[in-house]
């Protein structure tokens, strides 16, 4: 295998140091990196037809003779036609080239060739128009076609990976032949070279299901590895469970799935491993509670914990929930943040090296290399899916195995859940705390504007908040308006008197934290946005949430957004605005409108949309996957964990499969880079 990822693709047959650099582009640097590039779909040409046995429209494979010359017409500027009769023995098709002079100069007169493309019949003669064409010798067969870019065409890369195919003798298997009969898997060299060059259609499945197993397994493996790697001896173990001091701090009564997840930890923390776990709970559920709880603990048996939010504005939020939580305790509770003035951090800093502070809040600003702790304990990161594993690991680096809480309102499947937060254990919080009242949720055209306007307007005259999203920020970016301009308008006609704030992503996190404090306190009563308040920021006070051009969103950003309001003992509403009246768009808003179920809203999601709300933007720090599909191969993703948990159980060293133990190291060192 290393000899495979030590051949450049420059020394294969067939492309040299400029074609290697189109290799490049796609990824592909290696041998090994070629006969991983697997086709995205197959062109069946196996089966060849005649004019007579074909419908109109059919796609079709036909064996044919060219019987007439090319004739070239030039209709206009930049388009040239090429026309040439053939015959399949019975009828002559007309064939039409467009534009391809190479084509058309080298096909001869009375050679055999073979036509594959869209046919079009009548009674009276038959057509082709841009067949592909291919001489006659080799060309019937399975056909796969590959991700190509400008320059680089899937039939040169297909020649490519054929030469590369010949070069390699035999592909060694990384599996045993206990594990492929339990699992019904065909050979890894069968498998790799079927994939490419299918000599009949079933052979594309059986060399699919092989390759997605050993993808998926690999994944798996390495997800259990770095688990058993993270389960190291505790370095901090809690003595004293400190719970039943904490709960009277709190302004409310602590559901059961919150105690149920603070005992989970506590339980994880007194254990002979350092404690690695995801809370994961629907907005509103509260999350913050239990980090709180677990913090309390850990400070009280004599530590420090650190606490690390996506952003500026929640992480200043979390410093003054928390700072009011644990007032009248001697919890010393300090914030850390890019934009904070540097004699300020650098006090912060030192406070933290000594052990003057208990509990540090911030953001990325926390894993700089420059801030160092007296005896950290205890990590905990909100929002996980914001954060990348490596980023994490960074900030549990700053001290000998902490604990390490993450926590996610983003509602994911559970076996989804197992493959983004694999090297974690899960506790699931699904009830919401007393008092909390479902947000009412409505679906409205743009026609109803001056009626939600003047809600609004009746809402804020009698003490309570509004949020108004908008999806961009600036003019021009489409023909949709802009938050700039929406603001603008708003506070000149419907809104005119009223107090409006505007915060979006491109404003500096200073500016951003004015207008949120502004809207805490209340001065601002209606607050237009984009998706930067999507997270986190808890104002009990905002009880409407108008969301315009709503079929813009994926559901699950919607959920969030909606999140943002029935944060207090008041009802709440939240409504979507679209003018778009596909089915499609009509049935996703409609599942807002029916369920505040954040789980059953992200199932909907992923099933329709695929899971790029979850891994679209590449922040969860997992490998890019080549050919397994996350949603369509659950059933897989379950046999593989099963399979690596008892493969693990054996052989925690995976000494039986050196080559497998390769991969996974190539698999996870490409995320890491």
């Amino acid at each position: 295998m290393n000899e495979l990822k030590g051949f450049d693709v420059k020394y294969i047959k067939g492309v040299g140091e400029k074609r290697a650099q189109l290799f490049n582009k796609l990824g592909v640097f290696s041998l090994d990196d070629l006969v991983h590039y697997y086709p995205r779909k197959y062109q069946d040409w196996s089966k060849t037809s005649t004019v007579a046995t074909s419908n109109n429209g059919d796609t079709v494979t036909i064996k044919a003779t060219m019987i007439t010359p090319v004739k070239e017409s030039l209709i206009r500027k930049g388009l040239t036609l090429y026309k040439c009769n053939f015959s399949d023995g019975e009828n002559v098709i007309h064939v039409t080239i467009f534009n391809n002079k190479y084509l058309a100069k080298a096909l001869r007169t009375f050679d055999e060739y073979i036509l594959y493309g869209k046919l079009e019949k009548n009674f009276t003669s038959a057509s082709m128009n841009s067949p592909q064409i291919e001489k006659d010798e080799g060309a019937v067969g399975i056909h796969p076609i590959y991700p190509s870019t400008e320059r680089l065409n899937s039939k040169a890369i297909a020649k490519v990976v054929k030469a590369a195919l010949e070069k390699v003798e035999h592909f060694e298997d990384t599996l045993d032949d206990e594990i492929k009969q339990r699992y019904d898997l065909c050979s890894l060299d069968f498998a790799i070279r079927q994939i490419h060059f299918p000599s009949e259609r079933k052979n594309i499945e059986i060399a699919r299901k092989r390759l997605i197993f050993e993808e998926l397994l690999t994944l798996q493996l390495g997800l259990l590895k770095l688990k058993v790697k993270k389960h190291s001896e505790n370095g901090f173990i809690i003595d004293k469970d400190f719970t039943n001091e904490f709960y009277p701090l709190l302004p409310f009564e602590p559901t059961g799935a919150q105690k149920r997840a603070i005992s989970d930890c506590i339980n994880d923390m007194k254990g002979e491993s350092t404690m690695n776990r995801l809370i994961q709970g629907d907005v509103g559920s509260g999350k913050t509670a239990v980090a709180a709880a677990l913090m309390h603990t850990v400070i009280k048996n004599g530590y420090q914990a650190a606490f690390m939010a996506p952003t500026e504005i929640l992480a200043f939020q979390h410093f003054e929930s928390l700072t009011k939580l644990f007032e009248g305790t001697d919890i010393s509770v300090a914030l850390l943040t890019g934009s904070m003035k540097p004699k300020e951090k650098k006090e912060i800093k030192t406070a933290l090296m000594d052990g003057e502070i208990d509990l540090i809040i911030g953001t990325h600003a926390l894993i700089q290399n420059d801030v160092e702790f007296k005896d950290l304990a205890l990590v905990v990161t909100d929002e996980q899916h914001r954060f990348g594993v490596e980023q994490r690991a960074t900030l549990a680096m700053k001290s000998s195995n902490p604990h390490l809480l993450v926590m996610s309102a983003t509602p994911i499947p559970r076996t989804l859940g197992l493959i983004i937060y694999g090297d974690l254990d899960i506790s699931v919080i699904d009830e919401l705390p007393a008092g909390r009242q479902p947000i009412r949720t409505d679906v409205v055209d743009s026609s109803y504007h001056e009626r939600i306007y003047s809600f609004i307007r009746k809402n804020v005259d009698a003490g309570a908040q509004a949020y108004i999203v908008c999806s961009l920020v600036d003019e021009g970016e489409s023909d949709l308006i802009s938050a700039k301009e929406y603001a603008e308008q708003l506070s000149n006609t419907a809104f005119e008197g009223y107090n409006l704030g505007l915060i979006h992503g491109k404003m500096k996190a200073k500016e951003k934290d004015n207008v949120m404090n502004a809207f805490s306190r209340g001065d601002v009563q209606i607050l237009v946005a984009t998706t930067v308040i999507e997270v986190g920021v808890d104002i009990p006070n905002a009880t409407i949430m108008l969301i315009e051009n709503a079929d813009r969103f994926g559901l699950s950003q919607l959920h969030q957004l909606r999140g943002r309001v029935g944060r207090g003992s008041d009802k709440s509403y939240c409504i979507l605005v679209s003018d778009n009246k596909s089915k499609t768009s009509q049935e996703r808003l409609a599942v807002m409108k029916d369920t505040n179920n954040g789980f059953k809203i992200a199932d909907y999601d992923l099933k329709a949309r695929g899971p790029g709300d979850f891994f679209g933007k590449r922040q969860h720090g997992l490998p890019n996957l080549v050919i397994a599909d996350m949603l369509e191969d659950m059933e897989t993703v379950r046999i593989c964990q099963s399979c690596a948990q008892e493969m693990l159980k054996e052989d925690i060293d995976l000494k039986k499969y050196p080559l497998l133990k390769e991969q996974i190291n190539d698999m996870f060192r490409k995320v890491n880079n």
